[in-house]
C-alpha cells in the first residue's frame, strides 16, 4: 500500500469516528442524576439524553442494575419513582 492510500485510509477513519462521536454526543441535551430504592437496597446512576423524560429513564434503569437479580425485579425497580432525580441541560 503506497503512502498516499494509507494517508488516505486514516483520514476516512479518522472522518468516520469523529462522525460518530459528533452524532451521539450531539443528541444529548439533559443530564440526570436519579437515586433509587428498591427492597431496602439504594443506587444512583447517570445518564443523558435528548429529553429529560428520556434521561431520568435511562438513569432508573442504570441505577436499577445492581439492586436487581432478575427481570422481574428489574421491571419492578423501573416502575417505583425515584427517592432523588436532579436534572440540568449540558
Amino acid at each position: 500500500m503506497s503512502a498516499r492510500a494509507r494517508t488516505v485510509t486514516l483520514l476516512v477513519i479518522v472522518g468516520f469516528v469523529v462522525f460518530l462521536l459528533w452524532s451521539t454526543l450531539a443528541s444529548q441535551h439533559v443530564q440526570c442524576s436519579v437515586a433509587v430504592e428498591y427492597q431496602g437496597k439504594q443506587s444512583t446512576a447517570t445518564a443523558s439524553a435528548a429529553s429529560e423524560e428520556e434521561a431520568v429513564q435511562e438513569a432508573q434503569t442504570a441505577a436499577c442494575g445492581p439492586l436487581t437479580n432478575s427481570m422481574n425485579d428489574r421491571v419492578g425497580c423501573s416502575r417505583i419513582p425515584p427517592v432523588s432525580r436532579h436534572c440540568k441541560t449540558i
